[in-house]
């Protein structure tokens, strides 16, 4: 089949949405599947392919790594009328997916979308409550054509049925457990970043204030002052908050910026614990990493990240935004050194069972669902 993916990030980005969109289209290419991707420009780099199509953009002021695009539609319009593609996938409801809903509605090509961030958890933290209203009765508006909706976790489907949205499916995230593993040299990153406590902890993730830094900045300071002592932080990525969480970390944290590839899957595999207060995620990729890398995690229980974490199996949940509560589990685990590891063998052989090649395929195979049944439709 042919698909063309209208999306407003995309790899080289770092965010779960471009990483996962990245995954797929060379899984496509891979099947054996033509594909169209319609993007805006990159900030991290510029990419020229036949199959990808960039758009001059502006950063979106909530998340500058998802930029406003203007899309060229002439150019839009006259690239699917010569690809002809089965069906559209829509994955962000920003200015390229408008564009995608707009040529999917005037060409009647089908739609199925995928719904990857909960920006309205975002407006909190931005307060902006305000427009929540404005912004839901916007999101039934935009998704309301679609076959199909995919969400990555169970916890999402329930909120958005619970919100009235229907055609609902899961579309879950793999992890690569050849590239995280727990069996990296542990020195090498206690080396490069002169770490000469006994305990990582560490955080993967925007520095920004959706991901409830505020929390764990509170985590950091109040760890009891025996344990701090013995522990160093290890603050993997890079935004607009980053600035301010320096002023506010202990000395004993280390701020990497944006790491990729075998450097960040060495600092999972050489922390202790992962630690994860984000409530806001739909899903949590960087939270199923660590668990791929034998690092247990220690997390919000909220959103995606409480159907990854198995409490007291792969790592412990907590009350969001309860720091103490936080504190009181990390310590537990810091205290417990045979409970921590074999949390550790158990978080790498959950996620062993996770695996890209079958969520990849099993979403391919609702592509041709919707395929099938529109030409029932039609005939």
């Amino acid at each position: 089949m042919k698909v063309a993916i209208f999306t407003d990030t995309f790899y080289p980005d770092v965010n779960g949405v471009a990483k996962t969109l990245k995954r797929f289209t060379d899984h496509l290419e891979k099947r054996g599947h033509g594909f169209r991707v319609f993007a805006p420009e990159s900030t991290n780099d510029h990419l020229f392919s036949n199959h990808i199509h960039r758009f001059s953009s502006l950063p979106f002021f909530l998340y500058p790594e998802c930029r406003l695009a203007f899309p060229n539609m002439l150019h839009v319009k006259s690239e699917l009328i010569r690809f002809q593609p089965d069906l559209i996938h829509i994955a962000t409801p920003f200015n390229v997916g408008l564009c995608g809903l707009h040529y999917a509605k005037k060409l009647n090509i089908p739609i199925v979308g995928s719904y990857h961030t909960d920006f309205d958890q975002y407006l909190e933290y931005y307060d902006l409550q305000i427009f929540s209203k404005l912004l839901w009765k916007y999101m039934h508006w935009f998704h309301r054509p679609f076959e199909k909706i995919f969400v990555p976790s169970h916890f999402t489907k329930e909120q958005l049925v619970h919100l009235g949205f229907r055609n609902l499916h899961i579309w879950g995230r793999g992890v690569d457990c050849q590239l995280f593993h727990p069996n990296y040299d542990k020195w090498e990153i206690r080396k490069k970043y002169n770490i000469k406590e006994k305990y990582i902890l560490s955080y993967v993730g925007r520095i920004a204030p959706e991901k409830d830094l505020q929390t764990l900045i509170s985590i950091m300071n109040q760890l009891p002052e025996y344990l701090a002592n013995q522990i160093h932080w290890l603050i993997v990525g890079e935004g607009p908050s980053l600035e301010e969480m320096k002023e506010k970390a202990p000395i004993n944290s280390t701020f990497t910026g944006y790491l990729r590839g075998e450097e960040l899957a060495k600092v999972y595999s050489t922390s202790d614990v992962f630690i994860f207060p984000s409530p806001t995620e739909t899903f949590g990729n960087v939270v199923l990493e660590a668990l791929a890398s034998g690092t247990p995690a220690v997390g919000a229980n909220s959103g995606g990240v409480k159907n990854i974490i198995q409490h007291g199996l792969t790592g412990r949940l907590c009350e969001p935004k309860n720091s103490e509560e936080f504190v009181s589990e990390i310590t537990y685990l810091i205290t417990n050194d045979s409970i921590r590891i074999e949390m550790g063998h158990e978080a790498r052989s959950y996620a062993l069972y996770q695996t890209w090649d079958s969520i990849l395929d099993n979403l391919i195979k609702e592509y041709e669902e919707v395929l099938s049944y529109k030409k029932i439709q039609y005939a």
